[in-house]
């Protein structure tokens, strides 16, 4: 059995090679190729094995794009460290794989599985990328690191009350009252919160949803907010974000 082994990780591949050739010692391994573009070379370059054995995240991609620009005529048994929705998407495509960290009984499983039925190569790439390419949940942060002199604070998200600016400085007010000056901008800190859980009221504030103590509506355009801890300034959402701010409450 001719193998080809695609995985940039060079300890699992030279582990792959030892159980390979403990399960049978006449298997030739003819390379092991790193990346998608020697892999796209060597298919280019040289007759098919009669397996291979492919990563899916190699050091310059997806190993899906070696489909994009090879036509591979080649089962292939993937290696993976993907959780259960990968596993699904190539089950459907009759597809073989082996779950990082790769077991030695999961690898004779996978081999004797292709011997028998002799696994047809050919599949719908677009279908197997549609189920593998799900999109990925966005994170935010979950805390804070603020230095006050020689002392780091760890201020959880969930017991911020909001953020403002002044002077080109930006702090943090916790639900307890406690004031902490921070390096980030707001424009930054917009990006790292949970946008359900604070909204950007003006060009100075960043308030927290649980913070927002009472609504003051002077006219369909001009709101005022009461902020418990009490801001030393006013807060009043911004006339082109009033619709925004409305829709927010309501979720």
């Amino acid at each position: 059995m001719k193998v080809i082994i695609i995985e940039d990780e060079e300890r699992t591949a030279r582990q792959l090679v030892r159980m390979l050739l403990n399960y049978d010692p006449t298997i030739e391994v003819l390379a092991l190729l790193p990346s998608v573009k020697e892999a796209v070379n060597w298919f280019k370059q040289n007759p098919m094995p009669d397996i291979a054995f492919m990563d899916i995240h190699l050091e310059d991609g997806q190993a899906f794009s070696i489909f994009e620009q090879v036509n591979l005529t080649v089962p292939v048994i993937f290696t993976t460290a993907y959780d259960e929705y990968m596993l699904k998407a190539f089950k459907v495509n009759s597809i073989d794989y082996l779950l990082k960290p790769i077991d030695y009984d999961d690898l004779v499983r996978a081999l004797e599985k292709f011997k028998s039925l002799q696994v047809n190569p050919s599949f719908d790439m677009n279908a197997l990328l549609q189920l593998v390419q799900k999109p990925k949940e966005p994170t935010f942060k979950d805390r804070f690191m603020v230095t006050v002199g020689t002392k780091i604070y760890s201020i959880e998200t969930e017991d911020i009350a909001f953020f403002y600016s002044e002077e080109k400085a930006t702090f943090l007010m916790t639900k307890a009252g406690q004031l902490l000056t921070l390096e980030h901008s707001l424009d930054n800190l917009e990006n790292q919160l949970n946008p359900v859980n604070f909204f950007r009221m003006n060009r100075q504030f960043l308030v927290a949803r649980k913070a927002i103590k009472s609504i003051q509506i002077y006219s369909p355009t001009k709101i005022k907010l009461d902020l418990a801890p009490v801001s030393r300034k006013e807060v009043f959402v911004s006339v082109h974000k009033v619709p925004d701010f409305k829709d927010w409450l309501g979720r």
